[in-house]
């Protein structure tokens, strides 16, 4: 075998002064700069080429004739063949018989070849190709080179799969890949699917490597609310790396064209970072109800300087029905107060300043009356509220916080008003290794205006109070094992006491507040009630007791607590309807915990001491031994309201099939003020589904029955067909219908081709 390496001659050393005085003049106007590119690897083109064969002949400063075991090499690019001549000024190879070309990690195999090595321009006949970005390959008649990061494959195939015969394929009149930008580009299109052609489209474009990218998206065929079908093609414009939009046309066959959009966008100016999301969807002339049918959803955030804000959070919709005739998620369709909020914050290092303006349009339950207990109440609109915060810790020993608040409070049919509250607050907390003591004075103030306006009570009231309490505790360890691991154990009693005297407050409105959830956290709260319009009356005290198992890596493996309030003197200040306290409150336990690498658990019971029964409980449970492997079990209930339990799933059934369910069932229910049970129960959601994994592809198929309104529900059915590294193909969307159902849903495949 004859081989040498040849190095750059003086031509090219010419062309690269040349390109460089080109370069120079481009800096004097855009003319030079669209007439000069660069080429894409320019140290391709410095590298020595080494040529070896059988037989050389020719001028090597001119022709080199080549046969026999040929191979040429420049850097990332190999060439092979039988036959062979490269011409050393054009810096041009051509090559015939058992041709093999490596290319910056991608293979081709023809019968012909013609490349340049300067400009990577070139043709192969009759290849067969594999592209290293996503494993791709395919055959052609031809595939022409135009750049090195460009290849124009005419009447060929394209996979992901693996092997001479592939599971799905598509075959294009011409396919355009571009390394560079990431995108193929695809003519009149066919895709194959077990060589049965399943899809065909004039026009087809995909991302090489997975990215997100401008195109048309796979179209969706389902099912609505009301079990009609429906069909959706979206097209997505990937408009910047840090904005996109993506158009939605939905043709309901029962109902008419909707066209919708969500467009995204975040960034950085000299002011801030800004980031925010907006979606518009509208149905022009609805052919079941005759009328508009739209809803818009937007929400953004920016920086407007150090420490400065704004941002605004607005939905809104057409109609009351909006969610039962267009949802297709349980979420979407149990959403019925749509909040409008514009609002702004100013913060410096020890206190925040925040302004805002809110109403909620409320969306009734189409079988919701005034007497059976559904209908959703409107809240009031905040027009504006200003709140002040400031706060500082440990100054000389001691915590302090001071909260303002000015509110205009308005509803159509209750009384509107002004509120104004002061709340000042310091404590001196001892914490020593072992206990702490912490105790706390807070001092409220408030004053209403009220507007005569569906009222006719006093229209000047205010109120002050002062709280006193005393937190304290003790931290016991303890060095024990827990299922055979090394762990530290905690014994943590805690005593919490406060101390509010009685204040007359049946004359004051209600405007936003309730009775805060009794819930462990609570339970060392100074007030009752979540709000300023009333303050709890107290004479009080909190006895609980933590025990936490904690690994030498600090991880908290086990949480064990106990909690009960004691009622010294029976609080008067209640809300309307609200039942009287007794003399303790009910009984709290929890625990919660990951009691080994694949089980995990969070219950917790409320018990009434007082009538010696259960007023609420609830348990989940998860077991999750490996990816694709996730059982979950919860049961919740409460009094007079609920009674459910669900369960849910994912889990391999073969060595390539999967398994996907949810079930979620209410034991009994309850008619209106939950006092009488007058049903045996009733599904409230159930989802069975079924995944096969290929090795280029997965199927889903599946169904889906949920609740949207009181007396409606949903059914749908959905397949769904994923090609690696090309799309998903289907109806309705079976991925997002599983990650939503199933806590612990592994997806099977991350690796799928968004346009």
């Amino acid at each position: 075998m004859s081989w040498f390496t040849a190095y750059p001659f003086p031509p090219r050393q010419a062309r690269a002064l040349y390109a460089l005085a080109a370069a120079a003049a481009a800096a004097s106007g855009p003319l030079y700069a669209q007439a000069v590119s660069p080429a894409p690897h320019p140290d391709e083109q410095d590298l020595p080429i080494t040529i070896r064969a059988e037989d050389i002949s020719g001028r090597p400063d001119r022709q080199l004739n080549l046969a026999r075991d040929v191979e040429l090499t420049r850097g990332q690019t190999r060439l092979t063949a039988d036959v062979a001549c490269y011409m050393n000024v054009e810096d041009e190879v051509t090559a015939s018989g058992n041709v093999k070309l490596w290319r910056f990690g991608d293979r081709y195999k023809g019968d012909e070849l013609q490349l340049n090595l300067e400009t990577g321009k070139g043709y192969v006949l009759r290849p067969e190709y594999r592209m290293q970005l996503n494993n791709a390959q395919g055959n052609a008649a031809r595939i022409d080179f135009l750049g090195e990061d460009v290849a124009l494959v005419r009447d060929g195939t394209y996979s992901t799969c693996e092997g001479p015969d592939p599971d799905w394929y598509l075959k294009s009149s011409t396919l355009r890949l571009d390394s560079g930008r990431d995108v193929g580009l695809a003519g009149k299109t066919i895709i194959y699917f077990k060589d049965v052609p399943i899809i065909g489209t004039p026009a087809l474009s995909f991302s090489l490597s997975g990215a997100r990218r401008s195109g048309w998206l796979a179209p969706t065929v389902g099912f609505g609310s009301k079990g009609k079908a429906e069909v959706m093609v979206p097209y997505y414009f990937n408009i910047a790396p840090n904005r996109d939009l993506t158009v939605y046309p939905r043709m309901m066959f029962d109902r008419g064209l909707q066209l919708g959009a969500t467009g995204r966008y975040l960034g950085v100016t000299e002011r801030g970072a800004y980031n925010g999301e907006t979606h518009v969807e509208g149905l022009r002339h609805d052919r079941e109800t005759g009328e508009d049918r739209w809803r818009v959803d937007s929400i953004h955030t920016q920086g407007l300087g150090p420490g400065w804000s704004y941002g605004w959070n607005l939905h809104a919709a057409s109609d009351d029905e909006y969610p039962s005739d267009f949802s297709r998620t349980v979420a979407v369709s149990a959403e019925r107060q749509l909040l409008r909020e514009v609002r702004t914050d100013y913060s410096g290092q020890y206190w925040t300043l925040a302004a805002r303006a809110q109403n909620y349009q409320v969306l009734q339950d189409p079988a919701a009356t005034p007497t059976n207990g559904l209908a959703v109440p409107r809240p009031y609109d905040r027009l504006p509220q200003i709140n002040f915060h400031a706060g500082r810790y440990d100054v000389q020993g001691f915590d302090w916080a001071v909260d303002a608040e000015a509110v205009s409070f308005w509803h159509p049919d209750f009384v509107r008003g002004n509120r104004a509250v002061l709340v000042g607050q310091v404590s001196y907390p001892w914490v020593r290794p072992g206990w702490f003591i912490t105790p706390k004075v807070i001092t409220h103030h408030t004053k209403y205006d009220l507007d005569r306006a569906n009222y006719s009570g006093p229209t000047k009231l205010s109120r002050s109070l002062n709280t006193v309490s005393l937190d304290s505790g003790l931290v016991f360890e303890r060095e024990t094992t827990l299922f055979g691991r090394a762990m530290t154990q905690t014994l943590e009693p805690r005593m919490f006491y406060v101390r509010t005297p009685y204040k007359d407050q049946s004359q004051f409105p209600i405007f936003d507040t309730g009775r805060a959830g009794f819930n462990y956290a609570q339970l060392f709260s100074e007030n009752r009630y979540v709000g300023f319009d009333r303050v709890s009356d107290a004479n009080q005290l909190t006895t609980a007791l933590v025990s936490r198992f904690i690994q030498p890596d600090g991880a908290e493996r086990l949480r064990l607590a106990f909690g009960q309030r004691r009622y010294l003197d029976e609080p008067l200040v209640r809300l309307p309807g609200e039942p009287v306290h007794q003399s303790r409150s009910d009984v709290l336990l929890a625990a919660s915990g990951r009691i080994s690498e694949t089980w995990s658990f969070d219950s917790g019971v409320q018990y009434d001491a007082t009538g010696s029964n259960l007023y609420s409980s609830n348990l989940s449970m998860q077991w999750q031994p490996a990816r694709m492997k996730v059982l979950n079990a919860e049961y919740r209930y409460q009094r007079d309201s609920f009674r459910n339990v669900d369960f849910s799933a994912q889990w391999p059934l073969s060595a390539r099939w999967y398994g996907v369910g949810r079930v979620s069932y209410a034991l009994r229910s309850y008619g209106v003020g939950g006092a009488t049970p007058v049903g045996k129960g009733k599904l409230l959601e159930s989802l069975i589904g079924l995944e096969y994994k290929a090795d280029c592809w997965i199927f889903r198929m599946g169904g889906q029955r949920f609740v949207t309104a009181a007396q409606t529900t949903s059914t749908s059915a959905f397949f769904q067909l994923e090609l690696n590294g090309l799309s998903r193909l289907g109806l309705g969307n079976a991925l997002e219908t599983f990650s939503k159902s199933v806590p612990g849903y592994t997806q099977l495949n991350t690796n799928v081709g968004r346009p």
